[in-house]
């Protein structure tokens, strides 16, 4: 819906959001994942605690995670989901919310990962259908892409007055560079400098150290499977241009006075909103053109979507307080009490997000896409550059590392609180008494400025203190990727003592009950025999056996669990994977140049 209604307002420049994924997910699978696997970490925050030492940047990067999670990702799902029930179906917003929240906590919290993943598949499939289908109609009802590329500059609302107030042609006539990309530096709403150069560093954040979705990397068998998903999930972002911005576009097209409202009145009589009614265009399509068979088809679309979406950030989260706060608290926890832990913060997350759905829904409903985006561009260029300088450079210390963090930080919420403060700025509201650094640089200009002082200053910083020696660096960091030698974890002591405890026999006990034995397997908390070898023993073993029959044993049989999935692959495979790789790249280079 964000993305669709951009689109209606300034044409397809917002698509390269989409096209900018597959480098980064290039970058994730090559670069980032094995990296993070031969780490040994299931966390993105513990991945910086074993990189730096200590456990001060950990918790700082895990409770800004959660910051995130709660007050970007969850409350704009659960906003966009209710926005569109309201409209489509006219539900009331709460009872979306309750209705919604309950599902995907239910099989969150019961199934955990798995649940989370297997479901990801279905909800892809049915999002896929939905919005080809969508696709097709649109284009249909418009008269194909010629007349798009025909009608849409010439699409104009017919109420442009109020009384004695008349509307700003600039707020509710489409751009004359509509069907371009790349904008001009200084008055394109998306100039093509932060394209180029801000774009990437918030893709960097959302695709290679955002838990939600290295996770699904850390959990692959092989790095086969990792680069494959990888290249699969790039394909997949370079559809939305043509599922779904395109027919926002169209959707101005057909419902002009709807879309495109240009008075405050008629914005209010259409969607409840008084400066614009763009979210509503995705919406609009499916209400008139679909039949009843294909629009309930595209409302499981859109609940898949944001089961999908809510379902990763709960478990992430989960995973994220779990293993990198409450361990911090409780170094001697069991394995059953961070299960059930994590259970039960899912719990909390959900009644918080309630409570915040009301202010999001009101405060920013209206420029859904661009808050989503100012948002990241204010918090997380810090995030990008101590990840980036972590893999790249080996000189950089826990010190520069956290105080570069900390200072990034502070700059941009200094400048989300300002501009939260001035109101969201449109084009017609009155800028003239907001300082200029708010309201006159673009958020996508500020990323790129906050995230060259996070640079420097980390380096800076580190250059005055001691380097970190090579023995704790073995393969966590580009340079010494492949060395033979053994990393020594700067975190040995923290992990000795939170494995003492889990080392004793009996740590599970047969439940006496067949309720009590019933709901644990449901929730995963079954025993599991004291006599079982571990999976590295087990892998171990099936090794030995191997080497015994060949000296050569396939690689496809190496179980996922052994230290050396994270570097050997299939010759085979990993040619064809590295040419489907480049083929994205040469294909989404191509869309840029088409629609530059």
């Amino acid at each position: 819906m964000g993305l669709a209604g951009t689109a209606a307002t300034s044409g397809i420049a917002i698509g390269a959001s989409e096209w900018n994924a597959p480098f980064l997910l290039c970058v994730l699978g090559w670069v980032f994942s094995p990296i993070y696997i031969k780490a040994g970490v299931v966390t993105m925050p513990e991945y910086l605690r074993k990189r730096f030492g200590g456990c001060r940047i950990q918790i700082l990067l895990a409770a800004l995670h959660l910051f995130l999670y709660i007050f970007h990702k969850i409350s704009v799902e659960i906003c966009t989901g209710a926005m569109f029930m309201r409209l489509v179906l006219g539900l009331d917003v709460y009872l979306v919310t309750i209705v919604l929240l309950t599902i995907t906590g239910i099989y969150t919290i019961t199934g955990g990962f798995i649940a989370v993943v297997y479901t990801d598949i279905v909800h892809a499939g049915v999002m896929i259908l939905g919005s080809v289908l969508l696709m097709g109609f649109a284009f249909k009802e418009v008269g194909g892409y010629q007349e798009l590329l025909r009608k849409y500059p010439n699409t104009k609302p017919s109420i442009t007055q109020e009384g004695n107030w008349t509307a700003n042609p600039e707020c509710y006539l489409p751009r004359q560079d509509s069907f371009h990309i790349f904008r001009d530096p200084i008055t394109g709403d998306i100039p093509w400098p932060g394209v180029i150069f801000g774009l990437p560093i918030l893709s960097l954040y959302y695709w290679c150290t955002d838990q939600i979705f290295v996770q699904r990397c850390l959990a692959g068998k092989n790095m086969s499977h990792v680069k494959g998903s990888c290249v699969l999930c790039g394909y997949l972002k370079l559809l939305p241009m043509f599922t779904v911005v395109m027919p926002g576009m169209i959707s101005r097209i057909l419902y002009t006075d709807k879309v495109a409202c240009a008075t405050p009145s008629e914005c209010e009589k259409h969607c409840g909103a008084r400066t614009t009614c763009s979210p509503i265009a995705y919406p609009m399509l499916i209400v008139g053109l679909l039949p009843k068979g294909a629009r309930g088809l595209m409302l499981s679309t859109l609940w898949a979507s944001l089961m999908s979406s809510l379902t990763s950030i709960l478990n992430s989260a989960s995973a994220v307080f779990t293993l990198d706060i409450y361990t911090q608290m409780r170094p001697m926890a069991t394995e059953k009490e961070l299960m059930v832990t994590g259970r039960f913060f899912v719990i909390i997350l959900l009644a918080l997000t309630s409570t915040l759905v009301h202010i999001v829904q009101t405060a920013h409903s209206e420029q859904l896409f661009d808050y989503t985006q100012a948002v990241m561009s204010y918090l997380v260029p810090p995030i990008a550059a101590i990840f980036l300088l972590a893999v790249f450079c080996k000189r950089v210390t826990e010190q520069g590392a956290f105080w570069g963090l900390i200072g990034g930080l502070l700059i941009g919420f200094i400048r989300m609180v300002s501009e939260f403060v001035q109101g969201p700025q449109t084009c017609t509201s009155d800028n003239s008494k907001c300082p200029p650094i708010i309201c006159r640089v673009h958020y996508l200009y500020f990323a790129i400025l906050l995230f060259l002082v996070s640079l420097f200053t980390i380096l800076g910083i580190s250059l005055f203190t001691d380097p970190i020696p090579d023995k704790h660096l073995h393969g966590i960091c580009w340079s010494l990727r492949n060395s033979p030698e053994e990393r020594v974890d700067l975190d040995a002591e923290v992990l000795e003592k939170r494995h003492a405890l889990r080392a004793q026999p009996a740590v599970f006990k047969e439940p006496q009950s067949c309720v009590w034995k019933a709901l644990d397997m449901f929730c995963g908390m079954e025993p599991m025999p004291g006599s079982r070898l571990a999976p590295e023993e087990v892998a171990m073993e099936r090794m030995k056996k191997l080497s015994d029959l060949s000296e050569e044993p396939e690689l496809s049989d190496m179980w996922e669990g052994t230290k050396h999935q994270d570097t050997l692959e299939s010759p085979f495979w990993r040619r064809v994977i590295n040419v489907s790789g480049l083929l994205l790249i040469l294909v989404t280079v191509l869309c840029y140049i088409l629609y530059h």
